[in-house]
């Protein structure tokens, strides 16, 4: 690992969740996994952590309690963080289908890139895109 001062990749989105047995419950039905970790413990978490994706990338969810009080705000804010997906139109119809209202309308950009966006039933706001680029990152890594 290099010591250089640079943004290397996404570690970690974490959104907030005023009841966190809810949403382990939404995210576990939307992700199709179990969060690998829970803390302090499963029956009554304060954080709950998932690995999703290609890049099995984090993301956890906080019990709003323990939130800045600058994040503890009325509605959907923050930064949108979009999550690539093969299909805009078909996940976003699955996570309003699970309870997420619509943010950002299905938008086509250019060739080949799509988004949308949702806010989840905890207030967070989660982008779909489809884009090339990962696309052509993905492609490039070398698959066992």
């Amino acid at each position: 690992m290099t010591n250089s001062l640079t943004l290397r990749g996404m570690a970690n989105v974490s959104f907030w969740a005023d009841n966190l047995k809810a949403a382990k419950e939404w995210y576990t039905k939307l992700l199709g996994v179990e969060p690998y970790f829970q803390s302090p413990n499963p029956e009554d978490p304060a954080y709950i952590e998932y690995r999703i994706g290609d890049f099995q990338d984090e993301l956890g969810i906080i019990n709003r309690k323990y939130a800045p009080q600058a994040a503890k705000m009325t509605g959907p804010g923050g930064a949108t963080l979009y999550w690539h997906v093969d299909d805009v139109a078909g996940m976003l119809d699955k996570v309003k289908e699970l309870g997420a209202t619509e943010y950002e309308p299905l938008t086509v950009r250019g060739v080949d890139w799509i988004t949308a966006s949702v806010v989840d039933p905890f207030g967070n706001i989660i982008g779909l895109i489809h884009s090339p680029h990962y696309k052509e990152i993905w492609n490039a890594i070398p698959k066992a």
